[in-house]
């Protein structure tokens, strides 16, 4: 157990990247974990709780930990961790993170992730813009300090920062797919299957199918329109659809010793059923726009992004994804509802391979590999 993870906020993708790594390095790991409520609170006690909680151990190579903690304060409270390689994850920024109402004490959180990082000896942000919007925003945020105010912090942090893309699995969704896009789902197939050793990408107890639609059509951000045949009539779960209402519950999933190209004949049969009652030829079947929390897994399932020119979206998606104003969107949006084959054909001209916890793997292990200091 070399590897200390401590997540002070376990939920939404705080959660997925603590287990990913949990079942990654196997036993080489310690997680320790706070639940994923009252996220104010934590940001200011995790550090006591953690010191008295997390384990001691001779063991503890390196420790990792998302900016919900205050890294500086468990350092110093528990000095055996300070000693230790710390590493501190970005899923988000306080410095750029919008509010509604702007609080003197709201100065705490963003300060706190300042004093970590200058603690920390590698700081790691989930995406480049994520990175900069942090630094470049220190030295105004600092300035809100009344008096003897502290200098050069982004040129002493900056040299720690790096940045790694959060890792995703992808589940293997080949079956789901048109034929014309299942060559491009291959190539990120294959590079998972070969790289970093890694054999399987269906999620830990679920069904593919199922899998599929929580990560095609979950939370809220911007539009994404849905291109997929067996996908538009999955998009709400436990909704009867064209696709879902002929089958009675017991058909839904496959029983145990059930052959499985059996299964999948009787789905596709289903489908084709539900094309022809319906009367229209799939190309021109209306298209569902889903808002969904997670782009590159949507993208990765055959959606087609519709994005706005600003905030992350431009260093993920090519130019052609995306709008600058509102009335570009909604032009857009037109000429896919009146062209929706436009949408379906299309293969999708970014890569998401890059995402993939195949290609990331090896990069998050060399960051955790270390030995203690001895220098704290």
């Amino acid at each position: 157990m070399s590897v200390l993870l401590i997540e002070a906020f376990y939920g939404g993708s705080h959660k997925q990247l603590m287990d990913l790594l949990q079942e990654e390095l196997g036993d080489d790991c310690v997680l320790c974990t706070l639940p994923a409520k009252k996220w104010h609170w934590k940001a200011r006690t995790a550090a006591l709780y953690f010191m008295q909680t997390v384990p001691a151990s001779t063991n503890y190579r390196s420790l990792f930990a998302s900016s919900v903690l205050n890294l500086a304060e468990l350092a110093a409270l528990r000095p055996d961790l300070g000693k230790l390689k710390k590493v501190l994850y970005f899923h988000e920024n306080q410095l750029a993170y919008p509010v509604q109402k702007c609080q003197e004490r709201d100065f705490q959180y963003g300060y706190n992730q300042i004093l970590s990082c200058l603690v920390a000896d590698v700081v790691v942000f989930n995406s480049a813009f994520n990175m900069e919007s942090f630094l470049t925003s220190i030295g105004k945020f600092m300035k809100l300090i009344p008096d003897h105010r502290p200098k050069d912090l982004e040129e002493r942090i900056r040299p720690k920062c790096q940045v790694l893309y959060f890792p995703v699995r992808f589940p293997d969704v080949s079956r789901f797919m048109p034929e014309h896009k299942l060559a491009r789902l291959g190539k990120v197939i294959g590079v998972k299957r070969h790289g970093d050793a890694y054999q399987s990408e269906s999620l830990p107890g679920q069904q593919q199918g199922r899998a599929l639609m929580r990560t095609s059509s979950t939370e809220q951000e911007s539009g994404v329109c849905e291109a997929q045949p067996d996908l538009d009539t999955t998009q709400h779960e436990g909704l009867p659809t064209p696709l879902t209402a002929p089958l009675r519950p017991s058909e839904a999933e496959a029983p145990e010793g059930t052959n499985p190209c059996q299964e999948e004949d009787k789905q596709h049969l289903t489908f084709n059923l539900s094309s022809v009652l319906s009367g229209m030829d799939y190309q021109q079947r209306p298209l569902h726009i889903a808002w969904p929390h997670r782009w590159l897994e949507a993208v990765y399932c055959g959606c087609y992004p519709l994005c706005p020119k600003a905030l992350v979206y431009p260093e993920i998606f090519p130019a052609e994804y995306l709008y600058s104003t509102p009335e570009q969107l909604f032009k857009r949006l037109q000429n896919f509802c009146k062209r929706p084959d436009l949408v379906r054909r299309h293969l999708y001209k970014g890569e998401t391979a890059g995402f993939a916890w195949a290609a990331l793997g090896g990069k998050f292990r060399s960051l955790l590999a270390a030995e203690p200091r001895e220098d704290l």
